[in-house]
């Protein structure tokens, strides 16, 4: 019998190679569209009554400040204008609305290899947010935010298999015009990712040039509407029950044109909806349900996301507190509320307080997003790289996002348990007359890729490993992920012949 340190190498260098099989997408321990559900905050008592607060909500108080254009169409729609000025839908309306049958959503990629399933309880996570600066991990500082800060994001996010879609994390403040900062914007993530793409309109006026630019990049208007591969972040209500009413008329002409919108009410607990869990989101989904009747108004059938968005306030101060198990418990709770009604649903989860990628940032980044995917949120949201309830984005915390997002994405697969797995047949090997050890099986050795989720950068490593290897630093580890990544040309880079005619339409600031 071989010494149990020679088992222990052989098992070891089975288990390497074992590791250095590519496995299949399929295969792969976790991958996107995992389905969740598994964590419900809410009973479902607590669901049926804030469904019909929602409900009472929309139809005694109502909403306000809707264009004319919307009042037309909800109007035709059933909606009545009280002399106040305010919308309000009667519970029947409402009720009818949630019982027409709607096709499952499919957010597109340039790919399709990156095309997003949006049904059931199909778990995707994803970045977002308007941050005004970068945050520079070298330094610990911050600094304003660009159009190039966000290239290469969305760069970087190509390449993070556990990154499933990029939407604008941050704002180009280097380009004063804002139809010009749209744009720019826009054409950073493009040409920084095919995966799924999602965007912000700042003005109704900007709409038509940016779907002039889409249908460029699309190859013409027949082929982005059979795929749309970019959505859009539509804040169409001012919380509390106020219609934004230039936001509305952007809703209006995206859904027009054939592009996805996420419906997107953000009221703040104790500023902005009500300071109680339970009212910020009953608040959140009454708006979101206004906003569906809305949409259904203009294009039936719309391609909507449910973005029920309700954030929390640190009460002491006023200030937001996404980064707080309050905040986890919402975002939770809206994913369940979300497939109540059936729909496609987004919220934000893995954003933090803290202003470097540091242990605050790490637990508050896991706890929101393991509970959300738990729950079976569809499209997690600010899911990577953002810090200071929301001002400040990182690369290097973008990075470490794909690890940690991985490792959430495994508790959202759960345990299989099957004759199989439950490994009888391997326990009487091994304790029978066997080695002793479950080390060097074939069974170890044909799921260690499958079952188990290994981090990239995470460092699992005894403590003398870890000094014989020079003690290395996570955060240092990550910005030369960072490097490697940018350093290298873009995998999403347009076609020259195309990008030359972008440029002769739009001013890009980019260089090429």
């Amino acid at each position: 019998m071989p010494a149990p340190s020679s088992r222990r190498s052989g098992g070891r260098a089975a288990r390497k190679a074992q590791r250095a099989r590519p496995l299949p997408a399929a295969d792969r321990p976790v991958r996107p569209g995992l389905t969740g559900g598994r964590y419900n905050p809410l009973s479902e008592a607590d669901i049926a009554r804030i469904h019909r607060a929602a409900l009472d909500a929309l139809a005694e108080i109502g909403l306000a400040d809707a264009p004319p254009s919307g009042v037309e169409a909800m109007c035709a729609a059933g909606a009545t204008l009280g002399d106040d000025g305010r919308l309000r839908f009667s519970r029947a309306l409402i009720e009818d609305l949630l019982a027409r049958p709607r096709p499952d959503l499919v957010l597109h990629a340039r790919d399709p290899a990156h095309d997003l399933e949006l049904r059931g309880t199909r778990v995707h996570f994803g970045t977002a947010g308007a941050a005004v600066h970068l945050v520079e991990s070298d330094g610990r500082s911050y600094r304003d935010s660009t159009a190039r800060d966000i290239f290469d994001a969305a760069r970087i996010a190509d390449r993070l298999d556990n990154i499933h879609f990029f939407q604008r994390p941050m704002v180009a403040r280097d380009i004063a015009d804002n139809f010009e900062m749209d744009i720019n914007t826009l054409y950073a993530c493009c040409a920084g990712t095919t995966k799924h793409v999602g965007i912000s309109i700042s003005d109704p006026a900007f709409a038509p040039g940016v779907f002039d630019f889409l249908h460029l990049l699309a190859g013409g208007e027949e082929r982005w509407r059979a795929r749309p591969f970019v959505s859009a972040s539509n804040c169409f209500v001012v919380p509390p029950m106020k219609f934004a009413t230039e936001s509305c008329q952007t809703m209006e002409f995206c859904l027009r044109a054939g592009m996805p919108l996420l419906l997107l009410s953000a009221g703040q607990a104790g500023a902005t909806a009500p300071a109680p869990l339970a009212g910020a989101i009953m608040q959140a989904v009454a708006e979101c349900l206004a906003g569906l009747f809305y949409a259904e108004a203009i294009t039936p059938g719309a391609p909507v996301i449910f973005g029920t968005w309700p954030f929390v306030s640190d009460l002491r101060t006023g200030a937001m507190s996404g980064g707080s198990g309050e905040q986890a418990l919402m975002t939770a709770a809206c994913a369940q509320m979300h497939r109540f009604y059936g729909l496609p649903g987004g919220a934000p989860a893995g954003f933090s307080d803290a202003k470097l990628p540091d242990m605050q940032a790490g637990w508050e980044q896991a706890m929101s997003a393991v509970m959300a995917g738990l729950s079976g949120l569809n499209l997690v949201y600010e899911a990577a790289g953002m810090h200071a309830s929301l001002l400040g984005y990182c690369h290097e915390s973008l990075i470490l996002g794909d690890d940690l997002i991985g490792q959430a994405l495994r508790c959202v697969r759960g345990i299989e348990v099957s004759d199989d797995n439950l490994s009888l047949d391997t326990m009487r090997a091994v304790c029978l007359g066997g080695p002793g050890h479950y080390l060097g099986q074939p069974q170890t050795l044909a799921l260690m890729q499958s079952e188990y989720v290994y981090p990239a950068l995470g460092d699992r490593s005894s403590p003398k490993e870890w000094e014989e290897q020079g003690r290395p630093d996570l955060i240092e580890q990550a910005r030369r992920k960072k490097q490697d990544i940018l350093s290298a040309p873009s995998a999403a880079a347009l076609d020259p012949a195309l990008d030359a005619r972008i440029r002769a339409a739009f001013n890009i600031h980019l260089p090429r």
